[in-house]
């Protein structure tokens, strides 16, 4: 059986499956995000029916991957579920160098674990090699940037500039950029040269924001997305939103109403659980019913504001591997 937006569905739901290290190997290029929820967890791509699927490499996980005779096929209780190909990673995702430039951050949000990773901070030329041995494949699509908050977001945002200006000058691709908003990020970016642009809102639930994100502010980031519109244009700009915080779906739908009529595109992205906050948040991944209803329902709120997720040409709405994305899953 080929993948459709039910087993998608499933498999995003559980998030993970044990995987034989030698078939990684002999088949596909993991990857390593060295930001947000997953970061520090490595990940294979699973393609079928036209659906792509991220799930992390988990020894514990009740999905186990088995090779079929070319190919491969996902086996959960002894039962198959679903057949299709592992998909190499170009640079964190497939056909895109998506790349991570501060992977340290000094906000505290509980569901991340790059705070308490310390990961390496890239430097630009490190940048420009990477995106150059991308480019060698001949399979890249599009540029992709994300950053932690190293010592401030307006410094940050100034190192960014810096390489998307510098990326600009050398490659004639799309180019997004998800970064913790400033007074002055979307005209910066758009300036140097960016094409697309994400500010994550986390959640649109104010309490639970208050509680996960303490040093952050909604507010800014919510005033921040709507002057990015008028900048960037419509199809052009979206948010993560994760789902699993505690959050109702009454609260999720009036926020990707709320984001809609921004003309932004909310993201549904199942949270992670990371090993480096067990305690510090109590999460549920949310299930593959929960998943395809929101999913429907942010469809038709897109619909009904003439917003199209299968428009974007970077970052994560194009590569749906972590989410069940309207116009390109179901």
């Amino acid at each position: 059986m080929m993948m459709n937006a039910e087993i998608k569905a499933l498999l995003v739901s559980i998030g993970s499956a044990d995987i034989d290290e030698e078939l990684l190997k002999e088949a596909v290029r993991t990857t390593r995000p060295s930001a947000g929820p997953g970061a520090g967890i490595e990940s294979f791509f699973f393609k079928s029916g036209g659906h792509r699927v991220r799930l992390a490499a988990n020894k514990n996980s009740p999905l186990k991957v088995i090779r079929c005779c070319n190919d491969v096929m996902l086996i959960k209780d002894g039962k198959p579920i679903v057949f299709g190909r592992l998909e190499p990673a170009l640079s964190h995702c497939p056909e895109q160098a998506y790349l991570t430039i501060s992977g340290r951050c000094v906000y505290d949000c509980k569901f991340c674990p790059v705070p308490k990773l310390a990961g390496e901070t890239k430097e630009r030329e490190e940048i420009l090699q990477l995106v150059q041995e991308a480019k060698r494949t001949g399979q890249l699509r599009a540029i992709s940037l994300t950053s932690g908050v190293e010592s401030s977001a307006e410094e940050e945002l100034k190192k960014v500039v810096s390489v998307v200006s510098a990326l600009r000058a050398r490659y004639d691709v799309p180019i997004g950029v998800s970064v913790y908003p400033t007074e002055t990020s979307s005209e910066d970016l758009k300036q140097a040269g960016a094409t697309e642009i994400k500010y994550n809102v986390e959640t649109m639930d104010s309490e639970i924001f208050s509680r996960v994100c303490p040093s952050l502010s909604l507010d800014h980031i919510l005033k921040s997305l709507e002057r990015a519109v008028p900048i960037f244009g419509r199809n052009r700009v979206s948010s993560n939103f994760i789902l699993g915080l505690g959050e109702s779906d009454e609260c999720v739908l009036a926020g990707v109403a709320k984001l809609a009529d921004m003309g932004v595109i909310p993201i549904l992205r199942p949270i992670s659980p990371h090993p480096l906050r067990s305690g510090d948040i109590d999460i549920k991944r949310p299930s593959a019913d929960r998943l395809l209803s929101l999913s429907r329902a942010t469809k038709a709120i897109l619909k009904e504001h003439d917003l199209r997720p299968d428009m974007a040409e970077t970052m994560c709405l194009p590569c749906t591997g972590c989410d069940i994305t309207p116009y390109r899953d179901v």
